[in-house]
């Protein structure tokens, strides 16, 4: 008897293709919750910091470093070349305004200053022996005056006594003609003689005023001269410590070569190293602080320096109110510099979540405090402390301030 054979309802083709598909449609379904923020993360809370939103006094600012400065300082250069004969005092040392710190000697302007010296002295003797002349050529004018003077009162008494003779007819008409053209030559010759005594005078004083100018210059240029070989001794030009002396005695020293400068250490500043993209927002009297040994100072801008090199600008800053104690030059201070005044602000403290996330999200804890979810933030002003938030978030929130980069792309935390 025949036995009826049942067929199979599928094969193993068929059970190959179903399980395909199904693998297909896992994959779909996995890269659908994947690509759809359903993801999430496991988290210890103790791992991550978490921090609760809240409204204080908020001032923007930023970190900055400075270093302490002596308030004022001039720089030593030499005014003359030469070679350095005798240091009197050495690197450090407290001087007061005036106090010789090296000597150099330059044999060239010594010998030029002896040849200066030469030339005013000649010109002096010059100017003595035209004194002399011209004085003595006065008093030759003068007797010559006088006698042409006496000339003239003598012929105009021998003119009048034949005038009145004559009119008389005691003398005759030739002695008459006589006296009188005698009296018109003498008055002529007085005519002369005063024109040439003032234009000997007038000349006399022009020569003696260029003698003297010309003396007085020669005298200018020999004390510049002196000055020079003066300034072959470097002296402090104010009361102050030396620092930086860099000469060495039997070195060559050209001239405007930088020797060494003085601190005034009655005060000091600090000099402020800044980013350049602040530059648009410092300016004179900003303020910044800083603790030293848990004392906080106060530090007001007094100059800034446009110039800027490598991405960064100068300030100077000096101290409001009381000066640190044992500050010295050189220090280094952290300062918070302020950059808007003081405002009340809904705040989130900082931390590594924006080196994630750019400021524009942040995971904010659930009520429960059982997980954390993405919220989308816009932040504005920070300091070294807070940022400050501008949408998205209330007082009171709570959200994870601390490192996203082992988060990877999970779109909710589940808090343990």
């Amino acid at each position: 008897m025949d036995i009826p054979i049942q067929k199979k309802k599928f094969s193993k083709q068929k059970l190959g293709l179903i399980g395909g598909v199904l693998a297909i449609i896992a994959l779909i379904v996995y890269v659908i919750i994947q690509t759809s923020g359903g993801s999430k993360l496991n988290v210890q809370k103790e791992r991550i910091s978490i921090h609760t939103v809240s409204r204080e006094v908020f001032q923007e600012n930023i970190p900055v470093s400075g270093i302490i400065l002596p308030i004022t300082t001039i720089y030593l250069d030499a005014l003359e070349g030469g070679r350095v004969e005798e240091k009197f005092v050495e690197d450090g040392a407290m001087l007061k305004k005036g106090e010789p710190i090296l000597r150099l000697s330059n044999t060239d302007l010594e010998l030029s200053l002896i040849n200066q010296e030469t030339s005013v002295y000649n010109l002096l003797t010059q100017m003595q022996i035209s004194q002399n002349q011209a004085r003595q050529n006065t008093i030759n004018r003068q007797n010559q005056f006088t006698d042409v003077e006496n000339g003239l009162i003598e012929a105009e008494r021998v003119y009048n006594l034949n005038k009145r003779l004559y009119d008389k007819g005691a003398i005759g008409r030739q002695d008459f003609e006589s006296s009188k053209n005698d009296f018109e030559y003498q008055k002529e010759r007085m005519k002369l003689a005063e024109q040439v005594l003032s234009e000997d005078s007038i000349s006399s004083k022009l020569e003696i005023k260029q003698v003297k100018d010309s003396y007085a210059r020669t005298q200018s240029a020999l004390e510049l001269m002196r000055k020079k070989v003066g300034d072959l001794v470097v002296r402090a030009p104010i009361d102050g410590q030396l620092t930086s002396l860099d000469a060495e005695i039997g070195q060559s020293i050209n001239k405007g070569t930088r020797l060494g400068q003085v601190d005034v250490t009655s005060g000091y500043k600090v000099r402020v190293d800044i980013d350049e993209h602040y530059i648009s927002r410092i300016y004179t009297g900003q303020t910044g602080t800083f603790t030293l040994n848990n004392k906080a100072y106060t530090l007001v801008i007094k100059k800034v320096f446009t110039q800027v090199t490598n991405g960064r600008f100068q300030v100077d800053m000096k101290f409001e109110g009381e000066t640190p104690e044992g500050i010295r030059r050189g220090q280094n201070l952290q300062i918070r510099l302020a950059l808007s005044a003081e405002k009340e602000a809904l705040l989130v403290a900082k931390g590594g979540f924006f080196q994630k996330t750019g400021g524009n999200w942040i995971f904010k804890v659930s009520e429960d405090g059982t997980s954390a979810y993405k919220v989308d933030v816009r932040l504005g002003s920070q300091n070294t402390e807070y940022f400050e938030v501008l949408e998205g978030l209330n007082i009171g929130d709570k959200v994870v301030t601390s490192s996203y980069d082992s988060f990877g792309d999970v779109e909710e935390l589940i808090l343990k």
